[in-house]
């Protein structure tokens, strides 16, 4: 027959006598010793071999934003049209075509010679050999476009400023009819 306590949940079989009661008393005792002082007082310190304190690589989670900051993706602000402003048509502008076989253009401040290159390509379906560029007093990027000697700049200079007298004519008609109408 076992007697059971509930209390301290040891059960006492007939044949453990205080022996059984000692081995549960002393395991109880260490559990309440360990209870009180800890199980892991003894810490081992660190040896720091630096001088600069670096903080640990944690886990960095990818962020997973609950909506988008931005509506629509940002477009390329300097394409073609906006890196070449306008043509200089100055008279150091015309000897430099005639005589260097150059084209000046005003340019956007932002614009590299590489963009220059490219707008220059996809307007006038020219490449340039060389470009040099300076920004004027007044903060105006000026562009000198180099052509290479088997393209005439007077030709691509005809076509420029014809792209620019059409664009003039179609401001003026469109400004005829929007008088009209208002």
């Amino acid at each position: 027959m076992y007697m059971c306590n509930t209390l301290t949940s040891l059960c006492l079989s007939p044949q453990l006598s205080t022996t059984g009661i000692s081995v549960a008393s002393s395991k109880a005792q260490a559990a309440r010793k360990a209870a009180l002082k800890g199980v892991q007082s003894k810490k081992v310190k660190k040896i720091r071999t630096s001088a600069t304190f670096r903080l640990p690589k944690t886990l960095r989670l990818a962020r997973t934003p609950k909506y988008e900051r931005k509506a629509a993706p940002r477009f390329a602000k300097l394409d073609q049209f906006s890196v070449l402003r306008q043509p200089l048509n100055t008279e150091t502008a015309m000897k430099n075509i005639e005589d260097y076989n150059t084209l000046v253009f005003l340019v956007d401040v932002r614009a590299n010679k590489r963009h220059i290159k490219d707008a220059v390509k996809k307007l006038y379906d020219v490449d340039a050999a060389k470009i040099n560029t300076l920004i004027r007093p007044d903060g105006v990027k000026k562009a000198y476009i180099r052509l290479p000697a088997d393209v005439e700049a007077l030709d691509v200079a005809n076509k420029v400023s014809s792209a620019l007298i059409l664009f003039a004519c179609n401001a003026v008609y469109l400004s005829r009819i929007l008088a009209a109408i208002y």
